[in-house]
């Protein structure tokens, strides 16, 4: 992996922080493809179906939640990556991997896949 590759996914995984704590959903559209398929157990979701749900839903930085978001793992072969994440959130906490591609010199999510998790589990 080189340092410019990861540079930019960390800073797309961020800016998913970010757009998930202020329900941004116009900072979330620039970093998704738009024929994203969000999956967890029994729930397939498009794109725009997540984003009305994101924008109609508490925001976590006006409830005074804490932006307590990770990265857990980053993993990139070539022009794909898999971001594994820690994402607190409404009183749940999701571990959420993210498939990346680069394509036409820009990295995007294609593919996001999430389940909550028990409090005690330890994800590490």
């Amino acid at each position: 992996m080189n340092d410019e590759a990861l540079s930019t996914l960390i800073e797309i995984t961020h800016q998913y922080f970010d757009g998930l704590h202020n329900a941004d959903v116009d900072l979330l559209k620039r970093i998704f493809h738009p024929d994203c398929v969000l999956k967890a157990p029994g729930i397939r979701r498009d794109i725009n179906e997540w984003l009305s749900l994101v924008s109609n839903r508490p925001v976590p930085a006006n409830e005074g939640l804490p932006y307590a978001y990770r990265i857990l793992n980053i993993e990139v072969f070539g022009q794909q990556a898999m971001v594994k994440v820690l994402c607190p959130l409404l009183g749940s906490t999701f571990v959420d991997f993210l498939g990346l591609l680069k394509e036409n010199d820009k990295w995007l999510i294609v593919n996001k896949m999430y389940a909550d998790i028990p409090d005690y589990l330890n994800v590490e």
